[in-house]
């Protein structure tokens, strides 16, 4: 009996660590200051810019949409999903983000699996401005099956402490814009997993290709988006629309004793939500309380700055809508 009989290969870690270093590498940025391998990942920032500034951390994953990608063979998506998913925690927030740390867990490990994932992860790392400098790969026969593999990622950002967006300055009669999603994001799996057993193959009215592919689009990013309004005095409160839908998490940046009126109907709902609806029978509450239903992000803006902020997103090419508003409860 050695590691390797007992369902752990050490040759097959260190095979995926000389696959995926060059790649990696291509995500550090000046505050790098150690190489993949170190027993922890060294960041020197430059806070020169900034007055006071407060670090902002999260940490998430992919969920069981990582079964959808195990069945089609398509894994580098996942990776990206993971890294957008984090940037947009913290944005949020008002913080741009500095570096990334993963974990991924398996079976049974597959060098080159595990690197198209973390391929993924570098081409998001990159689009964001983000270091990915470090992780951790954990082979666990008994936990997981062979084919199976889990992920999980923080992060790490920064914003200047004048410059928080937290929701406290939102008040009765602001604007909710929204942000076009380009699908389920990573949230409501569980559910659309249900509903399209067996059927991942399927090319259904609407959608580009099969269910399976319209599930696997990438969690986009707002980065880039919303970027350019940190610290505008209008933009009182972003909302990053994931497990809970749009008024479960927007909810959580309100002051108490307001409310949103959403117009559900304002903004075009994506194919893929109507046919897990419709082939699952899926009631309209645990639509609304599953999925973004097309919207991926929301701000929470001065009513009369509303108009010049929508036409502003608008000249970008972003799909954005006024989707309601802030009210007494």
């Amino acid at each position: 009996m050695d590691y390797k009989k007992a369902g752990v290969d050490i040759s097959a870690g260190e095979e995926f660590v000389r696959l995926i270093k060059p790649q990696v590498r291509q995500t550090f940025t000046p505050g790098v200051i150690t190489d993949i391998g170190a027993f922890g990942g060294f960041f020197q920032p430059d806070f020169t810019s900034y007055t006071k500034p407060v670090l902002v951390s999260s940490i998430d994953g992919v969920g069981t949409k990582l079964k959808i990608a195990i069945e089609l063979g398509i894994y580098d998506t996942v990776g990206a999903c993971l890294v957008n998913h984090c940037v947009n925690d913290i944005l949020v927030c008002g913080a741009k983000p500095l570096f990334f740390l993963d974990y991924y867990a398996c079976g049974k490990l597959s060098p080159e699996i595990a690197a198209a994932v973390v391929t993924g992860m570098v081409s998001a790392c990159r689009l964001n401005g983000c270091a990915l400098i470090g992780g951790e790969t954990a082979e666990m026969p008994g936990v997981y099956d062979v084919e199976d593999f889990d992920l999980a990622g923080s992060i790490v950002g920064v914003v200047d402490h004048s410059k928080i967006i937290n929701g406290s300055r939102i008040t009765e009669g602001d604007i909710l814009i929204g942000l076009a999603s380009n699908g389920l994001h990573t949230n409501g799996y569980s559910l659309a997993r249900k509903v399209l057993e067996g059927r991942m193959q399927e090319r259904f009215p609407g959608l580009e290709g099969s269910a399976g592919e319209e599930l696997l689009k990438m969690h986009r990013s707002y980065l880039s988006v919303i970027e350019p309004f940190f610290g505008a005095p209008e933009v009182k409160g972003l909302s990053h629309i994931t497990g809970g839908g749009l008024l479960g998490n927007t909810m959580r940046i309100v002051p108490d004793g307001l409310k949103l009126d959403v117009e559900w109907s304002s903004w075009p709902e994506l194919p893929i939500f109507d046919i897990i609806r419709r082939e699952g029978d899926v009631p309209e509450e645990d639509m609304r309380r599953t999925f973004n239903l097309g919207i991926g992000l929301v701000m929470v803006v001065e009513r009369s700055a509303a108009p010049d902020l929508l036409a502003s997103l608008k000249s970008q090419g972003e799909n954005a809508y006024i989707i309601g508003q802030v009210s007494k409860k």
